[in-house]
């Protein structure tokens, strides 16, 4: 069997970067991005873990990206584009609309998009060749997906956003002729997409340099499908489930479930995976490639999809009537261990497991996630309690999918509230902190808490709402409600239960 990737205890927070304060409609890569690297050293803590750090899709969600590979540009620190001249005192003046608590994606993307476009203008003007050459450099070596998603998105532009294959034929079937016309005649629009990835990668690379070197390590995170308007499909349809017209038969989904009657029908085109291994998987492996470029270890979302994914008609209402299909299974993660020979892989292992799913699982010794909102509702056996716990695996409260454990504990069912009581050995009081301390003391060699619960916050400030289209991804919290005895509550917790890097400090001395 393999060598776990987790060998220490540690303890970590779940915040997507959009939930950081700052002063232009959302949180960034900016200063407030650094203070909370800070604040979690200061709390004991060793891990951030954020959602796709990609661009978004539809309903702002980080995981319906428009590529597998480009950086969300929302998340670009304007302050930093103005430190190199590209951007003015003026262009830093933030919309008055903005506000502290919600992110206003309608506000955000024109204001933000404007101040790049600006900031890409000037960079393209001046004459500062060190940065130029960086800006060279940077779009060679990420070329191979780098021009595609340029070209998909100056030609979504240019179409006002419809579906690629709503686009004139040629460009749907990528006939070069129509491509080198759109390169020659929109080469501005493109090198602006491209200078906003570097923008993207340079401080997002500076940002995780000084997590880890403050000794904080980042979890990603890697849907497992791709949005169907997006630079992959578009440029790689040959790997994913079309018909002729380059529209899906079927979509990706999941039967109805805790979170849903009706299941959830995401709308993903679904991969060909008998093409996927023709050529050895080399889509996948460059994308986890390049995820790990971005972060320490990463967790795949929907692992159990790789076994088997529920199939769903494209035209189906809802995701009632799909049907399991077998997925690749170990064949990729053979592939996988070949290119990455200690798989840094988180198996986001929830919804309908199956025992084929917990064998591919454990077959690469992957840690699987527990979460503690789930454990109370079967009684003494349900495996998300801690006392079932083995010690690969990564715990939560509840992630960005649940609701805040305030919010949970207000809408449960009395039975399940006597027995956590019992369970916790406690009242109703801070009944998020009891289950905090109960994750923490666990044998799981990680444990992570939603920002939320750390702050003690109720259901208004959940950040999803899995089958909602609507008023999701917005959340973000301020720094006064950061209350100094949450911090140091943390920091003795992380350090009792030997999470704390301090602990290890101690255990040395």
């Amino acid at each position: 069997m393999d060598k776990p990737i987790l060998e220490d205890r540690g303890s970590g927070i779940l915040l997507h970067p959009t939930s950081l304060p700052g002063a232009f409609g959302s949180g960034d890569f900016g200063s407030d991005a650094y203070r909370f690297v800070d604040w979690l050293v200061t709390a004991g803590q060793s891990y951030w873990q954020v959602l796709p750090i990609g661009e978004i899709g539809p309903g702002n969600s980080p995981y319906m990206s428009s590529s597998a590979f480009a950086g969300s540009i929302l998340l670009v620190d304007l302050v930093e584009l103005s430190s190199h001249g590209w951007l003015n005192s003026e262009d830093l003046v933030p919309h008055p609309d903005f506000r502290p608590d919600r992110v206003d994606f309608t506000l955000l993307r024109p204001f933000r998009l404007e101040r790049l476009r600006r900031a890409a203008k000037n960079f393209f003007a001046s004459s500062h060749d060190d940065m130029h050459r960086l800006y060279m450099e940077f779009c060679i070596t990420e070329s191979k997906w780098l021009d595609d998603y340029a070209l998909f998105m100056t030609i979504a532009e240019r179409e006002n956003w419809r579906d690629w294959n709503l686009w004139p034929t040629e460009l749907i079937h990528r006939e070069p002729q129509a491509l080198r016309l759109v390169q020659k005649t929109c080469s501005d629009e493109i090198d602006f997409w491209k200078f906003c990835q570097w923008c993207f990668d340079r401080q997002w690379s500076r940002l995780r340099l000084y997590a880890n070197n403050h000794g904080i390590r980042i979890i990603g995170d890697v849907p497992i499908f791709v949005a169907y308007q997006s630079a992959d499909v578009w440029s790689h349809q040959e790997l994913f489930a079309l018909d002729d017209n380059g529209r899906p038969n079927v979509v990706a989904g999941v039967p109805p479930d805790y979170f849903s009657e009706t299941g959830q029908l995401w709308g993903n085109p679904l991969f060909r995976w008998d093409i996927h291994e023709k050529d050895g998987y080399a889509w996948w492996i460059d994308r986890l490639r390049h995820a790990l470029q971005q972060a320490d270890l990463v967790r795949i979302d929907h692992f159990r999809g790789f076994v088997a994914y529920w199939e769903v008609a494209a035209d189906a209402p809802n995701a009632i009537n799909g049907k399991w299909v077998t997925g690749p299974s170990e064949k990729l993660f053979e592939a996988f261990k070949k290119a990455f020979p200690h798989l840094p892989i988180i198996a986001e292992d929830l919804g309908l497991i199956t025992p084929d799913v917990i064998e591919l699982r454990d077959k690469f010794n992957l840690p699987g996630m527990r979460i503690f909102q789930f454990a109370f509702a079967e009684g003494e056996s349900n495996h998300f309690l801690p006392h079932h716990y083995v010690p690969n695996t990564i715990a939560y409260t509840g992630t960005h999918d649940n609701d805040t454990t305030l919010g949970w504990w207000n809408s449960v069912s009395e039975q399940e509230k006597t027995f956590a009581r019992h369970y916790l050995g406690c009242d109703d009081q801070d009944i998020h902190w009891h289950m905090m301390r109960a994750l923490s003391k666990s044998v799981a060699y990680i444990v992570i808490f939603p920002m939320q619960d750390v702050l003690g916050l109720s259901s208004e400030h959940r950040m999803n709402f899995p089958g909602s289209q609507h008023g999701n991804w917005e959340w973000r919290f301020s720094w006064n409600q950061v209350q100094p005895e949450f911090t140091q509550a943390l920091a003795e917790m992380s350090l009792e239960f030997n999470r704390s890097p301090h602990a290890a400090e101690q255990h040395n001395q």
